[in-house]
């Protein structure tokens, strides 16, 4: 009986670590590109409230509102995800749409995992949340992780982040958020 107990035991314990090899390996298989050029790096991810392209986090533009918002700056191509109390959990920089929102309070008004961009780019995580003149304004992020120049000729509506900001948002921006647009 305790060779039997023991018998089972070994393959329950030999099966758990099995399964918890399986998982590892699928979550780092499924890593996205700049994480894992990152962690190759040894270089650590920077703190929530610290500017994800700089070394100093760029502070809140006064009057962008009150409460759970994303505030989104015109002039300095710049996002803050401001959480309860004002606290703001991440910012980063962005590459703009040819056409802006005009400054004032926004809501996210839909939302698609992946889509085409009205710029022909496959992207993730759109993020919308304005119309201006039939063009759609969104924030999201290209599948194949670039930034690419915009042609000022083109009438686009997508305010492009980088994958790992853009699932961000996707976290952040459910419908109904607020999206304070400011100068």
């Amino acid at each position: 009986m305790a060779g039997t107990s023991s018998a089972i035991v070994a393959g329950l314990t030999a099966t758990a670590l099995a399964t918890v090899g399986f998982l590892g390996y699928q979550a780092s298989a499924n890593v996205p590109a700049d994480l894992r050029a990152a962690a190759q790096a040894g270089t650590a991810r920077s703190a929530p409230k610290a500017s994800q392209d700089g070394d100093r986090p760029e502070p809140l533009p006064a009057r962008s509102g009150r409460g759970v918002r994303v505030v989104y700056s015109l002039d300095h191509d710049r996002v803050w995800l401001v959480e309860d109390g004002g606290e703001v959990g991440r910012t980063f920089s962005v590459r703009p749409s040819t056409v802006d929102p005009a400054p004032g309070t926004y809501r996210v008004t839909s939302r698609s995992k992946r889509v085409t961009g009205s710029d022909g780019i496959p992207v993730e995580h759109v993020v919308r949340f304005a119309s201006v003149d039939g063009t759609v304004i969104g924030f999201s992020a290209a599948v194949d992780g670039s930034m690419p120049e915009i042609d000022p000729s083109v009438r686009t509506g997508g305010v492009r982040e980088t994958r790992a900001d853009g699932a961000a948002m996707w976290r952040f921006a459910t419908i109904g958020r607020k999206v304070v647009v400011v100068p």
